[in-house]
């Protein structure tokens, strides 16, 4: 009988708790298992996405070796537009850009470029695209906006491309010994077999002589 009487008491005590708190433990279970399903609904959608992006990059691929600009163009609009939170899309981007370059069409290429930089969430491939907008914004001749792009931290694989762009910048403006430096720090960052090694000595070679102190 004493067992009875503790058993209804323990009973009694969880009736009051769950008609105390029994609505916010539901809701926040099903606020858990909603989290959950979203989060794997989340996960499928990126690579149901992914995938397709794969398959259209493929696709943009083929179309880059051939000579349909219009196809290029829209194949990689295509994965920016729609795929621009996955890789392939700044990857098409980079490329689309150096073909616009190569058709003369900077203002397009310089809009792709900014686009992975600003836009594509992708840090690696945006130090990619700040050093060839650099190098567009040379030949252009905005000399201070290139130099802004070359600043800041990058990379230690493409610190020796960037130091060697700089010297470009500064030799075109005239900073011959500030260019001699720059082509020197591109040296020391260049490992042997870095390809644009002699290059790189061949214009610290042709600087003139440096002033004497």
């Amino acid at each position: 009988m004493a067992y009875d009487l503790e058993e209804q008491e323990q009973l009694a005590t969880i009736k009051a708790w769950w008609a105390r708190w029994g609505n916010l433990v539901l809701t926040a279970v099903t606020v858990v298992l909603l989290a959950i399903a979203a989060f794997n609904g989340w996960r499928w959608y990126e690579r149901h996405e992914a995938g397709n992006a794969g398959v259209l990059y493929e696709e943009f691929l083929v179309a880059v070796q051939g000579a349909d600009l219009g196809r290029k163009k829209e194949l990689a609009g295509t994965l920016i537009e729609r795929y621009g939170r996955t890789v392939y899309a700044p990857m098409a981007a980079l490329q689309v850009a150096r073909v616009n370059f190569e058709a003369g069409d900077t203002g397009a290429a310089r809009a792709q470029l900014a686009w992975v930089i600003d836009k594509s969430g992708h840090p690696e491939l945006a130090q990619i695209a700040r050093l060839r907008l650099a190098g567009i914004l040379l030949d252009e001749k905005a000399h201070d906006e290139a130099l802004r792009l070359l600043a800041g931290d990058v990379p230690p694989s493409l610190a020796s491309s960037f130091a060697d762009r700089r010297g470009d910048v500064l030799l075109a403006m005239g900073k011959a010994e500030d260019a001699r430096a720059a082509y020197q720090e591109a040296l020391e960052k260049a490992d042997a077999q870095h390809p644009m090694r002699t290059i790189i000595q061949l214009k610290l070679d042709a600087l003139p002589p440096a002033a004497a102190s």
